[in-house]
């Protein structure tokens, strides 16, 4: 693609044109203020809008994003790995404005309560039925880990988000968490529930034994007359995130040679705009942006960055778009481009962060998530206590809700130390909040979520810390295998990330003793992608920690477990 002079410009001011240079809402009543932030003006003829990641949020939630999102090497200073107020410096967004809230950690516990809840899809479905209204043949498009994330998604298999997607008008979609359902599953709901309605696409995904594509690769869909390809990037490390049994008989992987040659077909058949729809993670899109030619833009996900402006990369094709939609249903994407002569002239790119105080409801999607959820109501609602601090999950290294789910596994099982999962899913509570099994249920609800205690030495010990924190701070982003560093309870180390690999970690303490290569302790964990687990007789890790809050009743502030870093700052990664 190859744009105008005045792209600069458009990527500089994105976000003061979307509106998050505005004053509070409570300096205008709800209607005006939501018209004033909604007010997108159409431009061009070819619009997508792209949610991803929301992770089976169908009400409006609160979520704190991080202060800790570090970039090495080359990705030091750059987006995405850029917090709090060098974010919003970089993107043009004034503190203390809706913007502000919406991207960033800043002031979070306050600005919550002014702004009020994100996200939810009946809100969200006002807002995409808005912009579809002022963009004629516009696609919803859906970056994937849709399906997981809640009770209601776990205890349906699946299917309260696949009809609510269906009902938002979600026209093509590639996925991650989708695939923990099974392959059974998930082509279940391609071949039937979809069939007709909902494209699933995913080039990088393919038979083991053939190496024949499980799911279409691209769709070509016209949109006022210019022929557009949508192509599907599912998360290439699928098999090794998460458990392989799951995905036995398929292959996963970046692919960046059959990509290209995705791009060339749906060139060659006409396609004039070309878009990858990817769960890649931002710092691989940006790479494979700039390896891949003849791509207009790659709409992002996985690593839930919320990025209002787009970042332009240079290929031997020309440039291409890479953006990244956030999580939780909290933003939507609207990309516009503006096509003539067969080719991309020009484009505008605005990421709405969704105010559920500032859009109405929508009633038919409201109706369906009140149905949906309503045999699981009181369930949801019971209170199992009451949180004193904010409950977080997101950050590199740790947050105060996996701190809570450390905390709980270590007293109950009776571990010295325990690891949970460094996954960027999971909803926020404030000071004050009543927490629920709902909210308990949004931060471990997988189809694999066994609670271990396993004998482990040092040494294993360490190399377990040592194999995770390469896949977050690889300075090649290929080798990045997805989530944030494993969280760690009851354990004090150092981390050096701009290290190699196996030399990251050090100084491993159990109080002030070192801990010992050859000696063996116990470790409490959860979510194992072993297939024996299954059938290990483990409880999940809700039964493990909803008796401890219970006993609770209260809880106080969690105080951070979290490493020593070494040879990082300064960095506008960390605040």
């Amino acid at each position: 693609m190859n744009l105008s002079k005045r792209e600069f410009l458009q990527v500089l001011g994105a976000a003061g044109a979307a509106g998050m240079a505005l004053g509070t809402p409570a300096q205008a009543d709800a209607a005006t203020a939501g018209n004033a932030l909604y007010d997108v003006p159409a431009f061009g003829n070819v619009s997508f809008l792209h949610m991803t990641d929301c992770h089976a949020q169908l009400r409006p939630i609160h979520f704190r994003e991080p202060n800790v999102n570090i970039g090495i090497g080359a990705m030091k200073g750059q987006r995405p790995h850029l917090v709090g107020e060098a974010l919003l410096k970089s993107v043009n967004v004034r503190p203390g404005t809706p913007g502000a809230h919406a991207f960033t950690y800043l002031d979070f516990e306050q600005a919550a309560r002014r702004y009020g809840r994100v996200g939810g899809f009946a809100h969200l479905s006002t807002l995409v039925q808005r912009m579809k209204a002022s963009r004629k043949g516009a696609l919803l498009l859906d970056g994937g880990d849709t399906w997981q994330g809640s009770a209601t998604s776990l205890w349906t298999n699946g299917q309260d988000m696949v009809d609510a997607c269906k009902l938002l008008g979600v026209d093509v979609m590639t996925g991650h968490w989708e695939f923990t359902y099974g392959m059974e599953r998930v082509q279940e709901i391609v071949e039937k529930d979809f069939a007709g309605k909902v494209d699933f696409v995913a080039q990088n995904v393919k038979t083991a034994d053939f190496g024949d594509p499980v799911f279409k690769p691209y769709v070509i869909r016209e949109i006022n007359g210019v022929p557009c390809a949508i192509i599907g990037q599912a998360f290439p490390y699928t098999p090794i995130a998460n458990p392989r049994y799951m995905v036995a008989d398929w292959s996963f992987g970046i692919q960046d040679d059959n990509l290209q040659k995705m791009v060339d077909e749906a060139r060659g058949k006409g396609a004039k705009v070309v878009v990858v729809l990817s769960h890649n993670g931002m710092d691989v899109d940006l790479k494979m942006a700039s390896r891949v030619r003849g791509i207009d833009a790659i709409l992002g996900g996985h690593t839930h960055d919320g990025m209002p402006v787009p970042t332009l990369v240079e290929n031997a094709g020309g440039k291409t778009i890479v953006t990244n939609a956030g999580s939780n249903g909290k933003f939507l994407g609207v990309l516009d481009f503006d096509v003539q002569g067969g080719q991309v002239r020009d484009f505008r790119y605005r990421l709405l962060p969704v105010f559920a105080n500032l859009l109405p409801a929508d009633k038919a999607m409201d109706a369906l998530i009140t149905r949906i959820r309503a045999p699981y109501e009181a369930k949801l609602a019971e209170v199992l206590a009451r949180t004193d601090g904010t409950l977080y999950r997101r950050g590199n290294f740790n947050g105060t809700g996996d701190q809570l789910l450390l905390d709980a596994m270590m007293e109950v099982q009776g571990a010295q130390i325990a690891f949970s999962p460094g996954f960027r899913w999971g909803t926020t509570l404030l000071p004050g909040q009543d927490i629920t099994r709902e909210w308990l249920m949004d931060m471990t609800a997988t189809t694999y979520s066994y609670a271990t205690v396993s004998e482990m030495t040092g040494a294993t010990i360490k190399t377990v810390l040592e194999d995770v924190c390469d896949n977050l701070f690889n300075p090649d982003p290929y080798y990045q295998q997805g989530g944030d560093m494993v969280r760690v309870g009851g354990l004090s180390y150092t981390c050096d990330p701009t290290a190699g690999m196996g030399r990251r970690i050090d100084n491993l303490r159990l109080g002030d003793a070192l801990l010992e290569a050859d000696r063996v302790y116990k470790v409490a964990g959860w979510a194992p992608v072993a297939e024996e687990a299954k059938s290990a007789g483990n409880k999940q890790i809700w039964e493990v920690v909803e008796p401890w809050l219970q006993s609770k009743k209260v809880i106080a502030p969690r105080k951070l477990n979290e490493p020593a870093l070494k040879n990082v700052l300064p960095n506008p990664g960390i605040a």
